[in-house]
């Protein structure tokens, strides 16, 4: 069987209707020990690598923007990426965060066997995100990454996951625009804490604009008081 055809028959698909194919199996089927992934310069603070590190586990919480920041920059530069078992997801919000949708895939309902899909999906495939974190149980999450480390994919587990290697916690938003009470939600800004184990065991931390006017990310010049702007802890979007 093809890697189109495994890649269709477990669900994947591109934006476009097209699954990932032989070209994505080739790009990130092939251990790269010692290499990165090219990430957004705004993360560079936060992460432990100057990019995300091929076989490594990078668990997100409470935000999809943190999420589509970390594929955007792989995905522009030739990086397949595939998102499990995270439905509802916004590619208007993907697209405005830097993301490739033409380098993005989709398995919106991994089925009954999601540990089987996540497996199946790191052989081929440079960056995979997951988001029905709950469904796989501790053991089957290190087993997973250390499928990721042979492979040399990055998993991306959107919410707890056994054994990652980094954490990447966004908490402290504060949304600018609504002024005294009315107004338009702007841009919102976070504080992104990494902590982990191995290269990622000391604390780091951020404040980044997450998403931006524009809906990507960047660096807030100041943090403006505002009485009537709300407290997200954590982070949901």
């Amino acid at each position: 069987m093809s890697a189109t055809a495994s890649l269709t028959a477990l669900g994947a698909s591109t934006v476009d209707g097209v699954a990932v194919g032989a070209q994505a199996v080739e790009a990130g089927g092939v251990p790269g020990a010692g290499r990165v992934l090219p990430t957004r310069t705004e993360l560079a603070a936060v992460l432990p690598w100057p990019g995300l590190r091929r076989g490594s586990t990078v668990a997100v919480h409470g935000s999809v923007s943190l999420l589509f920041a970390l594929l955007s920059e792989a995905t522009a530069n030739g990086s397949w990426a595939v998102v499990v078992g995270l439905s509802g997801l916004s590619l208007v919000a993907a697209a405005e965060a830097g993301v490739e949708l033409a380098r993005l895939a989709l398995v919106p309902r991994p089925g009954s066997d999601p540990v089987g899909v996540i497996a199946a999906l790191l052989d081929g495939v440079d960056l995979v995100a997951v988001g029905c974190t709950r469904r796989v149980a501790d053991a089957d999450a290190r087993r997973l990454s250390a499928r990721a480390r042979n492979r040399g994919s990055v998993l991306l587990p959107f919410g707890p996951w056994s054994g990652a290697e980094v954490q990447l916690h966004c908490v402290d938003a504060n949304w600018r625009g609504l002024g005294q009470g009315h107004g338009h939600l702007r841009e919102r800004a976070v504080t992104v804490r990494a902590g982990g184990r191995g290269a990622a065991s000391r604390p780091r931390s951020r404040r980044l604009l997450l998403p931006t006017r524009d809906g990507s990310i960047g660096v807030p010049v100041d943090e403006p008081v505002e009485s009537a702007r709300p407290q997200l802890r954590p982070v949901a979007g």
